[in-house]
């Protein structure tokens, strides 16, 4: 599937809003669903499969930093989150509940257009056809296979379901087994923002990344090391 035939539901309970991110999107020939609050959010994202939510942050009733943390427990969807408040406050609480990545109104719609295709790109299963077909991008530790072409994780030949940020920070760590990462560097790395104020962002997402793998494996949960006092790294189990 094309990146262009991505099926989007856009969140916000302004309708304006709405209708600008669906004109511009549209003319991507992305295919847009709308919601103009949290409950009808939750109710069409874990109802239906779409490629990327565009999820408003201040909403009346169900915000979306709870939408984003209800329908993280049952899916993987990329998660942009929209929002009025550029604190860094709210954009490590919306890193900490799953959301993929952050754009603070007013925005520029063509930017909106620009994160949307990066993040379906980094989140396509058919990302390896725009590859070299001599090259093949995978990694293979004992109880864990990371196909970096297809985006896919296996975990002793299960498939594991991740969203685009844990498979990110899961795909740096096992490039590099056996190396320390602080959590700076790892926001700074995996997050690609140069903010160092709540570090919670990267416990938060190590801790559902091996909630998720347990589930599948316990020998590949192991492999993701807490070395306390400084950060986290990728160590190779083979039993």
């Amino acid at each position: 599937m094309e990146n262009s035939q991505a099926k989007i539901l856009v969140v916000d309970d302004e309708e304006r809003i709405r209708r600008l991110l669906r004109m511009y999107l549209e003319r991507e020939d992305y295919m847009i669903e709308e919601a103009e609050n949290g409950e009808e959010a939750l109710k069409k994202a874990t109802s239906e499969d779409f490629d990327l939510i565009l999820l408003d942050l201040m909403m009346p009733g169900i915000d979306g930093i709870e939408v984003c943390k209800q329908l993280r427990e049952k899916k993987a969807t990329p998660i942009i989150m929209l929002t009025a408040k550029g604190e860094e406050a709210n954009r490590v609480q919306g890193f900490e509940v799953g959301t993929d990545d952050y754009i603070v109104k007013p925005f520029s719609p063509r930017e909106v257009v620009l994160r949307v295709k990066a993040l379906l790109r980094r989140s396509s299963t058919t990302v390896f056809l725009q590859t070299e077909p001599t090259t093949k991008d995978v990694i293979v530790y004992p109880f864990l296979t990371i196909d970096n072409d297809a985006h896919r994780v296996t975990a002793e030949g299960k498939d594991v379901s991740l969203t685009p940020k844990e498979y990110e920070l899961l795909y740096f760590l096992a490039k590099a087994p056996d190396k320390v990462f602080d959590r700076e560097q790892l926001l700074k790395e995996v997050w690609h923002y140069e903010f160092f104020g709540d570090l919670r962002t990267v416990d938060t997402h190590v801790k559902r990344l091996r909630e998720k793998l347990n589930k599948v494996s316990s020998n590949a949960a192991r492999m993701i090391v807490t070395v306390w006092g400084v950060g986290y790294k990728f160590e190779v189990v083979s039993e």
